[in-house]
């Protein structure tokens, strides 16, 4: 065993596994991902976060991350900032495939498809790295099952914070499962708010404008008898939202009573 293994398994409690880095992509100075090895005994479902770590000051520094693979990959794949003074981020910038991380045992959260009331649109509006979860969703064939429409919202400050781009706007064409239905129900709008783009504007501008539904199937608003919504990203953007579709007449849902639309409370405090 390494020294840097060593280290790890020294510190590790029974709550995580040891696992190792399989890759790592930086998308500008503030932004990458990075994959690692996934234990033959985790399960998870799409849309779900977990834990994430290396080791601190006598115990595991960790932080909750979405998983941006989906639930049936043989790797695990997260999309994360780069602080400079953060206490985790710092360090996890400058990790390199072979490297070990610690991974939580134990998948939770609320965006997923489970907490909420079947409908015919979805909308997973997000932000930044808000967008992780939805990565995952998009890919599992049941989503497509559930909805007709299925629309990934970016937004984000610069083009090159638009991680996964190329992926969306091919409609996930080289994906072996998904394909074919994401070709015909995956729609990708990717917007840009401090540089010029083919859209500009925040979500909320995008809804209040009507600008969000040119080209879907249906009302030019959201319509809780037909939508459905998950919001993942920044806490002003989630609060506004929110509001916006509890005015609406939008039930917020949960794993023990679905509803019309959910966010990730672990994440919001």
């Amino acid at each position: 065993m390494s020294d840097r293994k060593a280290a790890f398994a020294a510190m590790a409690p029974a709550s995580l596994t040891i696992e190792t880095v399989n890759s790592v992509k930086h998308w500008n100075e503030h932004l990458f991902s990075f994959t690692i090895t996934r234990p033959a005994s985790f399960r998870f479902r799409s849309g779900e976060f977990v834990m994430i770590g290396l080791p601190g000051e006598g115990r595991p520094l960790l932080r909750a991350y979405s998983i941006a693979s989906p639930a049936w990959a043989e790797e695990l794949e997260f999309l994360s900032i780069k602080v400079p003074d953060g206490p985790l981020t710092s360090r996890l910038q400058e990790i390199q495939p072979g490297d070990p991380i610690f991974l939580g045992r134990k998948p939770t959260g609320t965006l997923v498809a489970d907490a909420l009331l079947p409908g015919r649109r979805l909308f997973l509006l997000s932000t930044g790295t808000g967008l992780a979860p939805f990565l995952s969703l998009i890919r599992d064939p049941d989503i497509y099952d559930r909805f007709g429409q299925v629309i990934v919202v970016h937004s984000v400050r610069r083009t090159s914070d638009l991680a996964f781009r190329e992926e969306l706007e091919s409609h996930l064409a080289a994906d072996p499962l998904v394909q074919d239905q994401a070709l015909l129900q995956l729609i990708y709008v990717p917007t840009v708010t401090r540089e010029a783009f083919r859209t500009t504007g925040r979500i909320g501008e995008l809804i209040s404008s009507g600008r969000l539904f040119d080209g879907l199937n249906g009302p030019r608003q959201f319509d809780p008898a037909i939508d459905r919504v998950m919001l993942c990203g920044s806490m002003d953007m989630i609060r506004d939202l929110s509001a916006m579709l509890e005015t609406a007449g939008f039930i917020e849902g949960s794993n023990a009573k679905p509803g019309d639309f959910v966010i990730e409370r672990a994440f919001v405090g």
